[in-house]
């Protein structure tokens, strides 16, 4: 009864809300805002893209070696949990974008005249994007397709399918295995639009319940709650960033073909193999050549 009296008090909606249609499509309020911070973050990306090909010695302004900053923390990120450079240079701009989409749009969701401040017909105007499930399905949606096509690059199409569907009758465990990995894409898939819908909608609700309870008090107790959430949103950001990564990673990596290939050898063809390894001068581990783990 007291959730319900503080939703109807301070306008809480889990969905977003419809202000205006428009060729019978109804624009809702975390759209208006979805744009704003999708031109927002082309403009501050491109304005860092045009400053960083200056030479050292000009100056930089703080959001500028923000920006650099963070771009080179990421990357070097994403060449630790990818080290094949080529693969790593197809997965970090992907990356790397959704991390600065992320973070702008909770930062875009958290202005004080977000929300309830401006509304129309008693709706509010603007909603933060990140708020929306909508919003972070799609999100989701957009990761696991990208990843797709690359692991359907790197290992070709029938490649790709074939990490999921294989012959039950010649390869038991091999179908079983396939199935984890097709229920996991969709596990993946809610994992990561619930997780960040969950956490963004909780900090806008904490922010609205604050402002609400502490009345006169709120601007000594706001400004500290804002620090605590730009934060959330950085660690927010970089946890959708660092999951697709990982999974980035695991969808274009040979450990599949690799295990596959050494699965129907004999011991004997395994040791030829291995053979064959050091007339080219590789070192094969002693625990190999025996067979022991």
């Amino acid at each position: 009864m007291t959730g319900g009296f503080l939703a109807e008090a301070m306008h809480i909606s889990i969905k977003a809300e419809p202000i205006l249609e428009f060729a019978g499509v109804k624009i809702t309020n975390s759209m208006l805002m979805s744009v704003a911070g999708f031109l927002l973050v082309i403009v501050w990306l491109s304005f860092i893209a045009h400053k960083s090909r200056q030479p050292e010695s000009a100056k930089k302004g703080f959001f500028t070696r923000l920006g650099i900053w963070c771009f080179t923390g990421l990357y070097n990120t994403v060449r630790e949990i990818i080290p094949n450079p080529k693969i790593c240079r197809i997965v970090a701009p992907f990356a790397i974008s959704l991390f600065f989409y992320i973070a702008l749009q909770y930062y875009v969701g958290i202005l004080p005249f977000v929300g309830e401040a401006i509304t129309w017909n008693g709706t509010p105007l603007l909603r933060g994007p990140n708020a929306d499930l909508n919003m972070t399905f799609g999100l989701a949606i957009l990761t696991i397709i990208v990843i797709q096509i690359m692991a359907t690059i790197k290992h070709g199409f029938r490649g790709n399918v074939g990490r999921y569907l294989r012959n039950p009758l010649r390869d038991p465990m091999g179908f079983f295995e396939g199935l984890l990995e097709l229920i996991a894409e969709f596990s993946r898939l809610v994992a990561l639009s619930m997780r960040l819908f969950g956490n963004v909608f909780a900090g806008e609700v904490l922010l609205m319940i604050v402002t609400w309870l502490t009345s006169f008090a709120s601007p000594l107790l706001l400004p500290f709650l804002y620090i605590f959430e730009m934060f959330v949103g950085g660690i927010q950001a970089y946890v959708f960033f660092s999951l697709t990564v990982v999974f980035a990673g695991l969808a274009v990596s040979d450990h599949g073909a690799e295990s596959s290939h050494h699965k129907g050898l004999t011991r004997k063809e395994l040791l030829s193999d291995e053979n064959i390894k050091l007339s080219k001068g590789q070192r094969v581990p002693a625990t190999s050549a025996t067979g022991q783990e």
